[in-house]
């Protein structure tokens, strides 16, 4: 089923509105870069960027097909793909990084769904801190939200390392790019999963004060962490590096989309 040439198109065609995503994403982090707070710096933040478009009802419709042909393809990759990947420790580790984009994908696709039908939608700092208040009204609370933190902090690390080895470029079939993007694609993918492992390693540190503190208005999601990060000194200087992050991993899956093994 993986290999199907209906399933490779649909989900290579949901790798580029996946990477459309991050595209927008970058954009309104590069907002915040330049004063302006009042944009949500989250995925679903980026969706609602289109819904104020002309035509937006129309993108967001077909946003949602391709991220949630994007998640099923993600899933087919998760059962039978990577074959490629010779060692079983690390070809674990990239199927439940495809389980992780398949909920990333379809839960982005909802909410593009709910903005072009017109239903209010919560940002992601809102869910964290609500589902963070829940975790710390149970039993061993802290410890639990401790745990999650330790979680989003090692996935941090896990995605900007895979930058900073090239690991990535292991899943891409580089002769299926055409010779002058081919340097362009390693630089950028290396910017991008650095940038987007750290944007999750600025949500872990959140979620771990909200452990410490047992307070869940310190949670907070990717809007929360960046706005957060444009405060610090030196902040906007490296909310800019993210930016570019989020930048270069749109084009990765660009170029992903085109050049994916699977």
């Amino acid at each position: 089923m993986r290999r199907h040439p209906a399933v490779q198109l649909l989900g290579r065609a949901g790798m580029v509105c996946y990477g459309l995503v991050h595209v927008l994403l970058a954009a309104l982090t590069a907002q915040v870069v330049l004063g302006d707070t009042g944009e949500r710096t989250d995925q679903k933040g980026a969706v609602s960027a289109l819904a104020q478009t002309s035509i937006g009802p129309v993108l967001l419709w077909v946003l949602a097909i391709g991220l949630f042909a994007f998640a099923g393809w993600q899933l087919t990759m998760a059962v039978s793909g990577y074959g490629w990947v010779g060692k079983k420790r690390k070809r674990v580790y990239r199927k439940f990084g495809s389980v992780g984009r398949a909920i990333t994908g379809t839960v982005i696709g909802i909410a593009a769904i709910g903005y072009a039908t017109g239903s209010s939608q919560s940002s992601s700092t809102e869910q964290s801190q609500t589902w963070t208040a829940r975790v710390l009204a149970l039993p061993f609370g802290q410890v639990l939200v401790g745990a999650v933190a330790v979680f989003v902090l090692g996935l941090g690390v896990a995605v900007a390392r895979k930058g900073v080895k090239k690991s990535f470029e292991d899943d891409l079939n580089m002769s299926e790019l055409p010779g002058g993007t081919r340097a362009w694609v390693e630089r950028l993918g290396r910017i991008g999963w650095i940038g987007k492992g750290a944007s999750y390693v600025l949500i872990g540190i959140l979620v771990a004060f909200a452990a410490i503190n047992a307070n869940p208005a310190e949670s907070g999601g990717m809007d929360k962490a960046l706005h957060t990060l444009a405060a610090q000194p030196y902040g906007i200087f490296a909310l800019a590096v993210i930016a570019v992050g989020f930048l270069g991993f749109g084009a990765y899956c660009f170029a992903a989309a085109k050049a994916h093994k699977g």
